[in-house]
């Protein structure tokens, strides 16, 4: 059937072909003008055909594009007809309508917000953003500046549902306006002399309200990973008060120091002398209790040797005494011999015969 269709084909444009032929302006009617190609409706054979076929449709394919391919830190929305799904796609292949379907991709990888008074030089690489450093008021009135860095993502489970109600603007929505309300109601309550000593409260402060008010908004839109507080700006009069309070401060604390350096000599030497005086009463305590014992000592000794001199022993040692004396009246008959009153004590003799007067007492 095919080869029928193709001669009937061939035939028509062979009639068509003559009649243009004897048509165009200044040719005979049995001259042959120039052939129009020829035109194969059959692809050249069934095969080719079903070949030719196939790669038209796989050109149209590509073309159209009915597919997707989504990374890891990424998600995709998918809209049907316009409508978002609520689910988002995850990473891998998917396929989709051409036309009627679409799919948007998301970052869910972490982003980073730099609030700076200076443009750093990783500004402007992906997923970090430089913006303003946020200006406050304080207490009184002084313009301050505060520089954080605030790191978040996309919550991948209800990303959908984010885009469909913040749009893919949904930063500038809700982290930006968050943060810059949340520095100013936070600092706003202190003087600005008193916010580099309260840093550490004042971080604190903004950290748990900033999660506070993202984490309370409908499906938690975002994942706060950390939110910093790098530098707090203040005014070049305020900063030059408060360093001459700080000089002021490190002068009283100087000569508080000097006060206690002085206490602690005074309590050390005093410690020294309650020591040496300590040492001299112990000293002299323990000569005087020398002395009592050797006294105590003494009178004992008297005392026992009071009680050992009897009669007899002491007739002995006038026996003794007048012996020695008798043999030295052999040699010195200028000897003398003095008794002493009561008989109590040996006698006592003197040679006068020696220069010097010797004495010999018995003991």
């Amino acid at each position: 059937m095919a080869s029928d269709m193709n001669d009937y084909f061939n035939k028509k444009k062979s009639q068509n072909n003559n009649g243009f032929n004897n048509q165009r302006p200044g040719g005979s009617g049995g001259g042959k003008g120039p052939e129009l190609p020829k035109v194969d409706l059959n692809f050249g054979g069934g095969k080719a055909g079903l070949v030719y076929f196939l790669i038209i449709m796989v050109a149209v394919l590509v073309l159209s594009k009915p597919f997707t391919i989504i990374e890891e830190g990424e998600r995709g929305i998918l809209s049907t007809n316009g409508k978002y799904q609520d689910q988002a796609l995850l990473p891998g292949l998917h396929f989709i309508i051409p036309v009627i379907q679409k799919v948007y991709i998301v970052d869910t990888r972490v982003r980073i917000i730099n609030y700076a008074t200076k443009i750093e030089a990783s500004a402007g690489k992906s997923g970090i953003t430089a913006k303003p450093a946020i200006t406050v008021l304080d207490k009184r009135g002084l313009p301050v500046a505060i520089e954080l860095t605030v790191q978040y993502r996309l919550n991948s489970k209800h990303a959908a549902q984010t885009i469909s109600n913040w749009g893919f603007s949904w930063e500038d929505k809700i982290i930006n306006p968050v943060v810059r309300d949340i520095v100013r109601t936070v600092v706003g309550k202190y003087d600005a002399e008193s916010l580099p000593q309260l840093r550490n409260t004042i971080a604190t402060e903004i950290d748990t309200d900033i999660r506070t008010k993202v984490n309370a908004l409908e499906n938690t839109p975002a994942n706060l990973e950390s939110i910093q507080l790098r530098e707090i700006v203040l005014p070049p009069k305020v900063k030059e008060q408060i360093e001459r309070v700080q000089v002021a401060k490190q002068e009283v604390q100087k000569a508080e120091q000097e006060v206690q350096r002085a206490k602690q000599e005074a309590l050390k030497r005093a410690a020294e002398a309650e020591g040496i005086a300590q040492k001299n009463r112990i000293e002299a305590q323990g000569i005087a209790d020398a002395l009592t014992i050797e006294a105590a000592a003494k009178a004992k000794a008297n005392e026992l040797v009071a009680k050992s001199l009897t009669d007899k022993l002491l007739q002995l040692e006038q026996m003794k005494v007048q012996g020695q004396f008798n043999e030295a009246l052999r040699e010195n008959k200028d000897a003398k011999i003095f008794l002493t009153p009561g008989g109590s004590t040996p006698n006592i003799w003197v040679d006068t015969k020696d220069v010097k007067q010797r004495t010999s007492t018995a003991n």
